[in-house]
Order: C-alpha cells, then sequence, then structure tokens
C-alpha cells in the first residue's frame, strides 16, 4: 500500500500535537508493511487556486500555476492509495494550509454536472484515494470536531462510499507534551489505528476510543488546569513554546487550583510506598488550608484540615507558589522565616512526588 501522510501543522517536531499523533501512525502502517511517503506541507510552496478552470479545459488534468503542488504533490496524490490529512484544529476545521492543498486536487475533477444521490458532484478524471482525516484540539471535548467532520464526511465519503476510511481526532492535545500512562496508552493506540488501516482498511471501534480517552476525567478541572496555565504564560510573558521548552508549570492562583495540578502533576513511581499526609495552611493573597494524601501511589487532594497530618507548612500563598514555580529556592525562604513547617521536614523533598516520569 502506497500512503501520502500529510501534516498541514506549521509547528516542528516537539511542538506539534498533530505531527506527534501523526508520527505514531505512520510507525504503526509501516509496521504493518506500508510505504509511506510523509510530506510536511510548511515545506512547501503551494499557492491558492485562483479558480481559473484551466485544468478543465485548457490543460485538462493540470494545474497552470507553477509550484510544488502542480510538479510534485498532486501527482503524488494522485498515485497513492491513501492519503491522511492531518491538521490541527484551526477554527473547527482544517487550517488554510491544508484547505489549500485541498482545493489544489481541483484538477482531479471534469468540469461536466453529474446527478448522484442527495447532491450534484463533478465525474473524475482518475480514482480518487481513500482517506484519513487526523486532527487535534485544545478544547477538552469530542464535541469541537463537529463541524470537521461534518465536512470531511461530505468532502470524501458522500461522493463516493467507502473512500473516507477514518476520523482520528484527539481532544485535550496540549497534555500530550506530558509523558504519563494515558498519554502512552494514547500513542500506543494510535500505532494500532496504522497497522488496522493498512490490514483492513479501518479503524476498530475499541481502537478508536483509546485515542479518544480523556486526558481527565472532569472536563472542568481540565479546563482550570488549561486556563491556569494560560494565565501563567500571559503572566511570565511567553508563548506556549516558551513555556514547555523552559519547563514552567502552570501557577496556581486559588486553593483549588493548587490541589489540581498537585493532584495532575502526581509522580506514582516518584512516591513509590510512600504514605504521608501533607497540610498547608495558606495566608495572604488566598487564605485557606488544603491537604494532600499521599498512599499506595495514589494522591488525593481536600479542602480544609486532616487530623493526622505528617507535615504542616503554613505559609504566605504567593510564597509558596514562588517556590513551587521554580522562582525562589524552598531552603533559602525557608531559612529566611519566610514559612513555617510542623511535623516530619522530610517530606519537604517533594520534588520526588510531583515530578513528571522522563
Amino acid at each position: 500500500m502506497k500512503v501520502l501522510a500529510l501534516n498541514s501543522s506549521a509547528r516542528s517536531v516537539g511542538q506539534s500535537k498533530t505531527e506527534l499523533l501523526l508520527n505514531q501512525l505512520i510507525e504503526g502502517m509501516r509496521e504493518a508493511g506500508a510505504h509511506v511517503d510523509l510530506v510536511n506541507l510548511r515545506e512547501k510552496k503551494i499557492k491558492n487556486c485562483v479558480g481559473c478552470f484551466s485544468c478543465m479545459t485548457k490543460t485538462p488534468g493540470k494545474c497552470m500555476l507553477k509550484d510544488d503542488m502542480t510538479e510534485e504533490l498532486f501527482p503524488k496524490w494522485l498515485e497513492a492509495d491513501l492519503v491522511v490529512y492531518a491538521t490541527p484544529l484551526f477554527h473547527h476545521t482544517v487550517n488554510a494550509t491544508m484547505k489549500t492543498f485541498i482545493e489544489r486536487t481541483f484538477p482531479i475533477c471534469e468540469p461536466f454536472l453529474q446527478e448522484r444521490e442527495k447532491r450534484w458532484v463533478h465525474p473524475l478524471r482518475k480514482k480518487h484515494p481513500a482517506a484519513v482525516v487526523l486532527s487535534v484540539c485544545g478544547f477538552p471535548a469530542m464535541s469541537a470536531f463537529g463541524a470537521l467532520s461534518h465536512y470531511v464526511k461530505f468532502l470524501f465519503e458522500e461522493q463516493e462510499e467507502g473512500r473516507l476510511w477514518a476520523e482520528i481526532y484527539r481532544p485535550g492535545s496540549e497534555y500530550l507534551l506530558e509523558t504519563t500512562e494515558k498519554q502512552k496508552d494514547i500513542f500506543d493506540a494510535t500505532r494500532q489505528a496504522g497497522r488496522e488501516l493498512v490490514e483492513v482498511n479501518k479503524v476498530t471501534p475499541e481502537t478508536l476510543a483509546r485515542i479518544e480517552e480523556p486526558l481527565i476525567d472532569n472536563l472542568s478541572d481540565f479546563a482550570s488546569i488549561s486556563n491556569c496555565m494560560w494565565r501563567t504564560c500571559i503572566a511570565e510573558g511567553v508563548t506556549r513554546k516558551k513555556y514547555t521548552e523552559g519547563g514552567m508549570t502552570p501557577r496556581p492562583d486559588s486553593i483549588e487550583t493548587f490541589m489540581l495540578v498537585m493532584s495532575t502533576g502526581f509522580n506514582p513511581e516518584g512516591a513509590g510506598d510512600t504514605k504521608a499526609v501533607l497540610q498547608f495552611e495558606f495566608t495572604g493573597s488566598v487564605e485557606g488550608s488544603c491537604h494532600l494524601i499521599i498512599s499506595d501511589r495514589t494522591i488525593k487532594a481536600l479542602e480544609g484540615k486532616s487530623e493526622t497530618p505528617d507535615l504542616i507548612i503554613k505559609t504566605p500563598f504567593d510564597v509558596w507558589m514562588d517556590i513551587q514555580t521554580g522562582k525562589t529556592d524552598g531552603t533559602e525562604m525557608f531559612l529566611k522565616g519566610k514559612y513555617e513547617v510542623e511535623g516530619n521536614t522530610d517530606f519537604l523533598d517533594m520534588g520526588r512526588f510531583f515530578r513528571q516520569e522522563e
């Protein structure tokens, strides 16, 4: 099987969630024996279709524009058995780069009008390659892909039944940059999807369910963490890329977001067999208390005070957030009397509990 994989993300490796997922799909396809040609459209010169219709009359089947689409990509597209359209979700559909590519495949059409069931179409000069659409977005729910799904079904499926082999969508894609067990399973499922496409020309519902699995069960919590991250970027004056490259963490702005950040950043392997109750009593810009229960490689965050804390940290909220986000050194702040502790101070070394596994 000859596969043409098109990546329309403008971002490079390490930042593009579209590319991260596409690479997993391609790996699975190659494992199943497919020949896959990956094209990063950001590296190609593709002009906008100008609607001249020369490809239908003057130069039938060939565009009059001289660029990479005419000379290289359109011939590859025609020869492919399957084309993977991998795009980030922009305004609820494909991005402009992918839309431009799709519009430039118009030379496959003849100019005549033909009625086919529910719609009017142009007859095709050659066989249209099968299609797989892969997309990611930052919104947490699958409903974000509704408009895109309608578009690709209309574009690929309704004109010829069986042409659209699969739609692969991944919401909440920001979390794909983190190494977690769920992220690993999503990548594994995407590789499985690649194998299935080559072997049976579809992706099973079970595999799609694994790819779409929520990274955080409560979507409101997901939104709170994401908003916290974006507020941190704004406050620090950095882009999302710089945030990731700098190893930054979201700066909580309430006890609720503090508990969420601690819970989502928990590292079960680092915690090991530790059993501990860590209590925080905040003053200053945010007042109140909460405690973290670490046991059996799990964490539970609860508001209020614990009856049996192993360590109590009494601190101004902003001081502890500076420590947590690496703006200040925790030991130095303690020696300066910026916060107080009671109980087992061995648990002050919290890095092992919350540092993400590489």
